[in-house]
């Protein structure tokens, strides 16, 4: 096929967040196809984007709309709908008789009044691969039509060969979504890869080109919390209780630092909010506050997208996500075990008075999956709003509005060992930056894919 344009195919999907599991499987699907570019919200909005604007910009991008339908779909008010007015009023500026809605049902419903005059999908379980292949033929007419370049079929053997790849990954992630998908060997070696990948899986620890490092925390479930009661200045974390979190991460090995903190500094031409930080290059950055870490954070995804698995983030953590890595499944008290060691910390007890180097206490402070620096020395940022235990996946919020303060964690140079506990919750204001207030960051499934998930 002769190509006019070398571009992917651009692919809306307008969906429910409840049927977020099918949509998912289908992103990925069409992921796989070297030339489709499908947009997905959950994998391309970042922390402190605006929601309506890029969902607005997405649609009008888009050259393909796939709308996928189910009973609560349509008669759900909400987001969805607002979502299909707007694909239906750029519909109306189409030429007569172009290829550009394709509804997809997901289950045995009746598409809206305003869906009728186009032929529908039934992608239902136990039938997609039939339906997935009768979609791309409607995607391939529609990337014909506008002169774009698809590619060939993979040969058997370059299928056999990612397969076999994604068999060794199975045990660590939920492939189903994959397994059936045309992915070129390319694109387990250039476009997000590294999830598929053995040393990605299996490594206890991994390291981007910006040199952080992060450690693997499975999924599963871990003991949050304490019923020790709490001191005066803590945030109650009575009671103890299990919390399961249901995939795999990895957390920062270590806080960010000044030096690390200072390549975002360099490129947006902005004052170091360390004085003197050239001196304490290793220590962790402070004197940040909320509004600074989401810029720091969508800078980071853009400056590492091609290093990011698909699916995943980087971020701040949960503060599910950020207790389990210090304290693993025993329920430590300390990341080491459960006996205090003023040696393994920066802590009031041993008398530093300031910040110290992130891997001053390292390897002996290290936790169960290898995070360094999570007692003492800086109280670290998390997602999470302030609410009473049990926790909930919902306690983790995007809205950046003043009245949801949020925990901080970790303990701090110039408190005790109280503080210092893995369970120990404070409180941070969004607008709070001070020299005892730092962060870390997680690679992570995207907070508003957990919320959704609830």
């Amino acid at each position: 096929m002769t190509s006019v344009d070398n571009r992917p195919l651009r692919v809306f999907l307008c969906h429910s967040s409840n049927d977020k599991p099918a949509v998912r499987e289908l992103y990925q699907k069409l992921r796989a196809e070297a030339w489709i570019q499908p947009w997905l919200d959950e994998e391309e909005l970042y922390p402190g984007q605006d929601w309506n604007m890029e969902i607005e910009k997405a649609v009008e991008a888009a050259e393909a709309i796939i709308v996928c339908l189910t009973k609560n779909s349509i008669n759900k008010e909400g987001y969805v709908q607002r979502e299909l007015r707007i694909v239906l009023d750029f519909a109306d500026y189409k030429p007569e008789g172009t290829l550009y809605i394709i509804p997809v049902r997901l289950e045995e419903c009746e598409p809206p009044r305003r869906l009728r005059a186009w032929q529908y999908a039934d992608y239902f379980e136990g039938q997609r691969e039939r339906a997935l292949e009768r979609l791309l033929v409607s995607l391939k007419r529609r990337a014909d039509s506008l002169g774009l370049k698809i590619e060939e079929p993979v040969s058997k053997k370059k299928k056999e060969k990612i397969e076999e790849a994604l068999d060794e990954a199975k045990t660590y992630f939920d492939i189903k979504r994959l397994k059936d998908g045309k992915i070129p060997t390319a694109e387990l070696k250039i476009r997000r890869p590294k999830i598929l990948t053995v040393e990605w899986v299996k490594a206890n620890k991994i390291t981007l080109s910006n040199g952080m490092e992060f450690m693997c925390v499975p999924a599963g479930k871990f003991l949050m919390g304490s019923n020790d009661g709490k001191d005066v200045g803590d945030f109650d974390f009575n009671p103890q209780h299990i919390v399961d979190i249901p995939y795999i991460y990895w957390m920062g090995h270590f806080p960010v630092t000044n030096d690390i903190y200072n390549h975002y500094v360099k490129s947006k031409e902005i004052t170091h909010p360390v004085d003197g930080w050239e001196k304490k290059k290793n220590h962790p950055v402070v004197n940040v506050n909320w509004q600074d870490l989401i810029g720091y954070c969508t800078w980071l995804n853009a400056v590492l997208k091609d290093e990011i698995p698909s699916g995943f983030i980087l971020r701040l953590s949960t503060e599910a996500e950020w207790e389990k890595a210090a304290r693993g499944t025993d329920g430590f008290k300390y990341p080491w075990g459960n006996e205090f060691d003023k040696n393994k910390c920066n802590s009031e007890e041993g008398g530093a008075g300031n910040t110290t180097a992130v891997d001053l206490y390292s390897p002996q402070d290290a936790s169960p999956y290898g995070c360094s620096d999570m007692s003492g020395n800086v109280l670290e940022w998390t997602h999470s709003i302030a609410m009473d235990y049990p926790y909930k996946l919902n306690n983790d919020h995007e809205d950046e509005s003043a009245e949801f303060v949020r925990i901080v964690r970790g303990g701090v140079f110039d408190d005790n060992e109280s503080v210092a506990r893995c369970a120990s919750r404070s409180l941070a204001n969004l607008g709070d930056k001070h020299e005892s207030l730092g962060f870390r960051i997680v690679l992570a499934p995207p907070i508003n894919s957990l919320i959704s998930s609830e």
